[in-house]
């Protein structure tokens, strides 16, 4: 049953209706007629009558005593992050290499505790440390329920203080040795058994920006992915092992540029990390001459990503047709199936080459450029000035005096390297297995990023 009303004429009248089904149909019948709504209203008598079924609903009750302000109030926590990742915390070993190593300091709380809270709360809503402390209270996360924010601050602090001049030997060029550190070579060590390598380790960098006042140590006004350069940043380099577990992360000043970071981090895992032989895969982005040259001058191995947009040698070896390709991963049939990717190896004196092709970037490449030329094609007929501001555009214009026009030469030496990029290495392991290393740097970006 329910209320409905109906109108006739000017006066409007409440009924109580209950739905019949008769021969399959479902029929409103009026069980009583409550009366007219405004004099149920005026007289009050529609207030007594809700408020005495009410008294036959729980639901009603406890509205009604909130009303009244005689409900008692009650809250509710969250039990899943600490389920999930204490046990994980827990497993992985931290627990017990903070608890050591803050077992010679004497903190009035639990340092420990501090820490976990913050990178749980980062893993659920990142934010500042004082955003944590307001989280917490949603939450039941043990160990944590008197805990302040002065105290996150501390425990976050003690992380960053710098290690003695005596534990400064694999520091940085760029930033020193800090309690962080020996953090992350007590869980190496922890996980480590006699038959642990670092066979193959990915690098990548990315930056974090600082609003405010923040960034006062590592702070840098630097090239800026965030294309925020108003903004202080830092730069956070990472390191995973070949079945990307994590080793270490960096923390560096935001003007330190890519190139002179690759080096310093391979000289700490041979020095603090206690390995025998490295193969470091790294991006474009991390290369230089000086940088290769440092590298086989210590006699590590190498899978370096090449840009080719700065590089004439690679320019070339990615649009020479010698060498014959080999297929890696065949044309996809459903979408689970790997991309396909095809490799070639080219020498050019004691330099070893592979050029890469994924026939599926190739057509994607293709498209886009075409689309890029079809838009120029328009944007030519509504004046010069609308190309200027475009780096899309400039890359298939040439100029005629005060005039753009559209360079053929461009467009047919940009489809030479569709689908394709290109890998120096140092190592003699087959292409196949050098393409698929490099591949699994995605691994590296995709946690960078996060």
């Amino acid at each position: 049953m329910f209320i409905r009303t109906q109108t006739n004429g000017p006066r409007t009248y409440l009924l109580l209706v209950e739905n019949e089904r008769v021969n399959g149909r479902l029929v409103q019948r009026v069980r009583h007629r409550l009366g007219r709504l405004d004099e149920l209203h005026a007289s009050g008598q529609l207030d007594t009558v809700l408020k005495s079924l009410g008294r036959f609903s729980d639901k009603l009750l406890v509205l009604d005593a909130h009303a009244r302000g005689e409900s008692v109030t009650t809250k509710t926590l969250g039990v899943g992050p600490a389920l999930i990742f204490d046990r994980l915390w827990r497993e992985c070993g931290i627990a017990d290499v903070l608890t050591a190593l803050v077992a010679a300091r004497r903190f009035d709380f639990a340092v420990e505790r501090a820490i976990f809270l913050t990178v749980v709360h980062r893993l659920m809503a990142p934010g500042s440390d004082r955003a944590a402390e307001r989280w917490r209270h949603d939450y039941t996360i043990p160990g944590t329920d008197d805990l302040e924010l002065h105290q996150l601050y501390r425990a976050m602090a003690w992380l960053g203080a710098p290690l003695p001049k005596a534990q400064q030997a694999a520091a940085t060029p760029f930033a020193p040795r800090t309690t962080k550190d020996l953090v992350e070579e007590a869980l190496f060590a922890r996980r480590r058994d006699l038959f642990s390598r670092l066979d193959l380790v990915f690098f990548d960098t990315t930056s974090l920006y600082f609003h405010g006042a923040g960034g006062v140590t590592l702070g840098r006004h630097g090239h800026s992915r965030e294309h925020r350069p108003d903004l202080k940043q830092m730069v956070v380099g990472m390191l995973l092992d070949g079945e990307g577990h994590p080793v270490c992360t960096e923390l560096w000043p935001g003007n330190t540029t890519d190139v002179t970071t690759l080096i310093p981090v391979v000289d700490r895992l041979k020095q603090t990390f206690q390995v025998g032989e490295v193969c470091v895969v790294a991006d474009c982005g991390m290369i230089s001459a000086k940088t290769i040259d440092a590298l086989e001058a210590r006699g590590w191995s190498y899978i370096l990503g090449v840009r080719m947009r700065s590089s004439h040698e690679a320019q070339a070896i990615a649009a020479t047709d010698e060498g014959h390709y080999r297929t890696v991963f065949p044309h996809r049939t459903t979408s689970h199936d790997p991309a396909p990717l095809r490799v070639k190896q080219i020498w050019r004196d004691d330099r070893r080459y592979l050029v890469c092709l994924n026939a599926d970037e190739a057509t994607k490449d293709r498209h886009d450029r075409e689309a890029i030329v079809a838009a120029l094609h328009k944007a030519l007929t509504q004046g010069d000035k609308s190309l200027v501001g475009n780096k899309g555009f400039r890359r298939f214009l040439t100029t005629h005096g005060t005039r753009f026009a559209i360079d053929e030469a461009k467009i047919a030496a940009d489809a030479r390297y569709d689908g394709k990029w290109v890998l120096r290495t140092n190592t003699d392991v087959a292409m196949e297995v050098v393409a698929l290393a490099y591949k699994q740097l995605w691994m590296v970006e995709a946690t960078s990023v996060r």
